[in-house]
C-alpha cells in the first residue's frame, strides 16, 4: 500500500500536520544503489560496528553559516527570528573520513546572554520522518520560555525533508494506491498488496540511492552528538517527542557522558520489537476510542462494534465523497485515527462518523488526507517515505504473511477497530526490504548518565503510557525519572497540563529533576 496502518508516532502538536506511513513488500529486488540482497548484512553490520570515536577535524571544527531561511515546497519561511544552516556529517559513519552529506538546520537564539544562557536545546517531533525544520518554527510559541535558557534548535534527521529527503513514489501513484486494502481477504487482494509493496520498496531503493544502508536511528544519534560539538555544547541538551524519545534513549546509550538536561515526552517501549509495536498501537489506539466513546455517552464495547461494521461494509462498497474520489476503508480507518491524537478532534471525529453512516465519506476523507499530507492540489508530503526507509533499517523482525495470520485473532482481541489493519501491517511493513535491519529492539541503557526525565500521558494512543515505564527501567537506575500525566492526546507538554510544564521547564531551566513517580492529574 502506499499507505499503510503503521501510525507515525510524531509529537502532539506536529502530528496535526505530519503523519501516515507506507507499507512495503519486496520479491527480493533493489538495484546497485539502493542495495541487492547480497548487500544486505554487509550494510547491517557496518552499521552496526561503527565506532563512537571523534569524528575528523574538519567536521567538528565546521563553523555553521546561519542565515536567513528559504520556503520550501511544502512550508513557507519562517520570520526573521529564526536561521537556517548546513552541517556536514559523514555518509557512513563506520567512515567518518568519507564521503558527507549535509543536515539542514534550523534555530532561534535565546534572549539570554553570557552565562544566563545554558546553551543549545535539540529537538526531534518523532516520526520517525518529521521535519524539524518545518515544525520547530510552526511551534515556537510552545516553547517559547525556553528560549530564556537556550537557542532551540532542530533538524531535518538524513533521509528527512531538506537533509537528503526521499520520495519513494510520486503522487499520483500514491492515490492511485489508495484504492488498494491493506487488510486483504483474498489470495487475489494478498497478492496485489504484496505486489504494490514490492514497487514501492524498489522506489525508495532508487531514490535513495548508497543513503539507504545509512538511515538508521544509531546513524542519527551520532549526527547528534557531532551537532553538539559543532553548536559549542558540552552536553547535549534534548527535548525528543514519541519517536525522538527512541532516538534520545539511543543517544543516551552511546554517549551517556555527554548527557545534559534530557526530555522524552510521548516515550515509545524500546523493549518491543515491531509486532510488539504493532500490538501496543492497538491497545493505545483502542483505548483513545473508548475514552472517546465513553466522552459521547456510547458503550465502549458496542460502539466500537458499530464503527467496525462500518468499515467492513466501506470495505466492500467504498463510500462516495465531495471530491469524486472515494472513501476505502484504509482511508477511513486513517481519518477515524487523526482525531485520537488529541481531545480537541473528537467533536470532528463524530461528524465524520454520523456522515459516514449517512453514506458520505467527504469528512473521513478529508481527515485522511490531512494525516497523509495531501494538499488540495493532490501533492502528498513525504514523511510517509523517510519513515518507512529508516524505521526498516532499524527493525529487524520481518513477520511473513502467514505468521502474521496466525497473529491477527490476537490483534482483533485487542482492538476490534484498528487490530486487523496493525496486525497486516507487520507482514508489509518491511517485508524483504532491500536493507538488512539492525536490530530486534534499540538498546538504550545508559549508566552513569545524568537523571533524564520521561513523560507520560495515561491516555497516549500512539505510544501508550506503559512505554514510559519500560524506558525508565531501560535506561537505568537514577537515570530514567518518570512524570505521569492523567491526560488524553499523543503527548503531555504543551497539552493544557501547568502542573507538566511547570515541571518540564523547571528541569530545563533550573536543573531541578522532579520526584520519581509524580503525577500530574
Amino acid at each position: 500500500m502506499a499507505r499503510s496502518v503503521r501510525w507515525t508516532a510524531l509529537g502532539a502538536a506536529a502530528a496535526l500536520l505530519m503523519t501516515g506511513c507506507s507499507s512495503g513488500a519486496s520479491d527480493g529486488g533493489g538495484n546497485d544503489e539502493g542495495g541487492t540482497a547480497d548487500s544486505r548484512s554487509s550494510a547491517a553490520s557496518s552499521a552496526a560496528t561503527a565506532t563512537t570515536a571523534e569524528p575528523p577535524a574538519s567536521l567538528t571544527g565546521q563553523k555553521l553559516d546561519w542565515g536567513r531561511c528559504k520556503a520550501t515546497s511544502d512550508s513557507a519561511a519562517p520570520g526573521s527570528d529564526w536561521q537556517c544552516a548546513t552541517l556536514k556529517v559523514p555518509l557512513d559513519w563506520s567512515k567518518p573520513d568519507g564521503n558527507t552529506i549535509g543536515l539542514a538546520l534550523v534555530r532561534t537564539k535565546s534572549r539570554a546572554g553570557g552565562s544566563d544562557r545554558e546553551g543549545s536545546l535539540l529537538f526531534n517531533f518523532g516520526g520517525p520522518g518529521g521535519s524539524g525544520v518545518s515544525t520547530l518554527p510552526s511551534y515556537g510559541s510552545t516553547f517559547s520560555s525556553l528560549r530564556e535558557r537556550y537557542d532551540l534548535v532542530s533538524w531535518d534527521p538524513r533521509g528527512v525533508g531538506a537533509s537528503e529527503g526521499v520520495r519513494c513514489r510520486d503522487d499520483k501513484d500514491i492515490q492511485a494506491a489508495e484504492s488498494l486494502d491493506s487488510t486483504p481477504d483474498t489470495p487475489a487482494e494478498e497478492q496485489v498488496y504484496f505486489k504494490d509493496a514490492t514497487d514501492f520498496g524498489k522506489g525508495c531503493a532508487k531514490a535513495a540511492g548508497k543513503l539507504m544502508a545509512h538511515v538508521s536511528t544509531t546513524d542519527t544519534a551520532r549526527d547528534m552528538d557531532l551537532m553538539r560539538q559543532v553548536l559549542g555544547d558540552a552536553r547535549m541538551h534534548y527535548f525528543g517527542i514519541s519517536y525522538g524519545t527512541e532516538l534520545g534513549g539511543v543517544y543516551a546509550h552511546l554517549f551517556p557522558k555527554n548527557v545534559g538536561r534530557l526530555i522524552l515526552d510521548a516515550v515509545v517501549d524500546p523493549s518491543a520489537d515491531s509486532v510488539g509495536h504493532a500490538q501496543n498501537q492497538a491497545r493505545g489506539f483502542q483505548r483513545a476510542l473508548d475514552d472517546y466513546l465513553k466522552s459521547t455517552g456510547q458503550d465502549p464495547a458496542k460502539g466500537s462494534k458499530k464503527i467496525a461494521d462500518l468499515l467492513d461494509r466501506i470495505d466492500s462498497d467504498p463510500l462516495p465523497t465531495s471530491d469524486g474520489r472515494k472513501l476505502t476503508q484504509t482511508l477511513a480507518v486513517t481519518g477515524i485515527v487523526l482525531p485520537l491524537y488529541s481531545k480537541q478532534g473528537w467533536p470532528g471525529l463524530t461528524s465524520a462518523l454520523e456522515s459516514a453512516e449517512a453514506g458520505d465519506g467527504s469528512e473521513l476523507l478529508t481527515l485522511a488526507d490531512g494525516y497523509n499530507e495531501r494538499d488540495t492540489s493532490g501533492h502528498y508530503g513525504t514523511t510517509t517515505h523517510s519513515q518507512r526507509v529508516i524505521s526498516c533499517l532499524d527493525d529487524k523482525q520481518r513477520p511473513t504473511a502467514e505468521e502474521t495470520k496466525n497473529l491477527l485473532p490476537e490483534f482483533e482481541k485487542i482492538s476490534p477497530v484498528f487490530g486487523d489493519f496493525l496486525g497486516w501491517d507487520t507482514a508489509g511493513w518491511c517485508h524483504d526490504w532491500p536493507v538488512a535491519g539492525q536490530y530486534d529492539t534499540p538498546e538504550v541503557s545508559a549508566a552513569g548518565a545524568a537523571p533524564i526525565l520521561l513523560v507520560g500521558n495515561t491516555g497516549d494512543p500512539a505510544t501508550p503510557y506503559e512505554g514510559a515505564r519500560k524506558m525508565a527501567d531501560e535506561l537505568g537506575k537514577d537515570v530514567g525519572v518518570l512524570l505521569t500525566w492523567k491526560g488524553e492526546g499523543h503527548g503531555a507538554y504543551g497539552s493544557g497540563s501547568d502542573c507538566v510544564d511547570s515541571a518540564v521547564n523547571t528541569y530545563l531551566l533550573k536543573g531541578t529533576v522532579p520526584k520519581d513517580g509524580k503525577v500530574c492529574s
